[in-house]
């Protein structure tokens, strides 16, 4: 009976390890298509996305480094928010359900979409 559970213990022990080794070796192809690929991907063109918000264009810095604005996009954007109490006994500080915050200065937002 002993001999048995080791003959069953051996099988078991050498059924595990030989299927790890299928697919261990099956993983080592994908790896290589993995690289062909990356090393097509540094020849395309790199493309970036930048924001500008509530008068702050930098946009010359990146035209100097040799970007290309593909797309130009503008949005309205809040700049600042201005906080006020809603009636005339209300103490701002302590009680938070009484203070009301709207917009204060509206802006515009420029998107570039920038290819080098």
């Amino acid at each position: 009976m002993k001999r048995i559970k080791k003959i069953l213990q051996i099988l078991l022990i050498a059924i595990s390890l030989s299927s790890c080794k299928t697919s261990i070796n099956e993983t080592f192809p994908k790896i290589e298509v993995e690289e062909s690929i990356n090393k097509n991907n540094i020849s395309e063109k790199k493309r970036m996305e930048i924001k500008f918000s509530c008068g702050e264009d930098k946009i010359s810095k990146y035209l100097d480094d040799g970007w290309i604005i593909l797309k130009e996009d503008t949005q309205e954007k809040i700049c600042t928010w201005k906080s006020f109490p809603a009636t005339k006994d209300c103490d701002m500080e302590k009680d938070k359900g009484c203070k009301i915050t709207k917009p204060d200065k509206v802006g515009e937002e420029k998107i570039y979409l920038l290819e080098k």
